[in-house]
């Protein structure tokens, strides 16, 4: 296998002896100050190469030879904290000064601590009630921001010929407005009740979780006419697991231990477009 070592910042040179010798690879071949490929690795070795990333902030990955990019034609992403950086619910709490309280829910359900996504969902958009739906247009103009990274990632995966998926247990209100401005294919989220200028604390429709962003995986790739193992996923937490179990190559970007330890790849210091340094 090829061996990818990536940093956020340039690799110091120190690095490359210790890594060859503990892949038990080839020469080292640069992609670019920041990445590293170590050909004809041994993926047994994956314990002592992972010690080491971890010990100097460095994301590895161990990629087939000549898998490229355009492989592939689907990348399907979650939003919060993925896509962008924020989790769009907190924010909008924060704005009836019931952040603290969502976000603790937030992250207990993103953990997997909180197995039913929907009462979960359920029990912090039942906090909203009431609020002015004008906090939504504060949250996107002023408090939401990509993710690093991901306006390059988009861009080079478009370009080699990839479809692009938003797929959020979080709100059309964001995924919608994501969708126009990054010239996205496709989108689904939650939709949030909003009557006479206020929210209502309810979403309508079916809630989107882990088992929806699965199927909408699936039937993105059956419209498309490609296998789901020619799909990409990148996710942060516990409702992301289905959909990634679903693809060729799942990313656990800034994730939560449990999606780590199920993803093909975990960037946990790299930005979205170490996606494009793998291949």
């Amino acid at each position: 296998m090829n061996l990818v070592v990536q940093s956020p910042e340039p690799i110091a040179a120190a690095h490359v002896k210790p890594l060859v010798a503990l892949a038990r690879g080839e020469q080292a071949q640069t992609i670019d100050a920041c990445a590293l490929r170590i050909p004809s690795a041994d993926p047994s070795q994956r314990p002592d190469v992972e010690a080491y990333c971890e010990t100097h902030a460095l994301d590895f990955a161990y990629v087939a030879p000549g898998r490229a990019l355009r492989d592939f034609g689907l990348v399907a992403m979650d939003m919060d904290s993925t896509l962008i950086a924020i989790e769009c619910i907190d924010e909008i709490a924060d704005f009836c000064g019931l952040k603290a309280e969502v976000s603790a829910i937030t992250e207990a359900s993103m953990r997997g601590e909180i197995k039913n996504f929907n009462e979960s969902l359920t029990a912090r958009v039942a906090l909203l009630k009431g609020l002015d739906a004008s906090a939504l247009e504060h949250v996107f103009t002023e408090r939401l921001r990509l993710s690093p990274g991901a306006e390059a990632m988009l861009a080079g995966a478009k370009a080699a010929g990839l479809r692009t998926l938003l797929v959020s247990g979080g709100f059309t209100f964001f995924t919608e407005r994501l969708k126009a401005r990054l010239g996205l294919d496709f989108a689904l989220a939650n939709t949030l009740e909003i009557v006479d200028g206020k929210l209502t604390g309810k979403v309508t429709g079916e809630i989107v979780n882990a088992s929806v962003k699965a199927r909408t995986v699936r039937e993105t790739c059956a419209k498309l006419g490609i296998p789901t193992s020619q799909a990409i996923a990148l996710g942060d937490g516990s409702n992301d697991l289905e959909m990634m179990a679903e693809v060729g190559l799942s990313v656990a970007f800034r994730a939560k231990p449990v999606v780590r330890a199920a993803a093909n790849v975990a960037f946990n210091h790299v930005g979205l477009d170490g996606l494009l340094r793998l291949f």
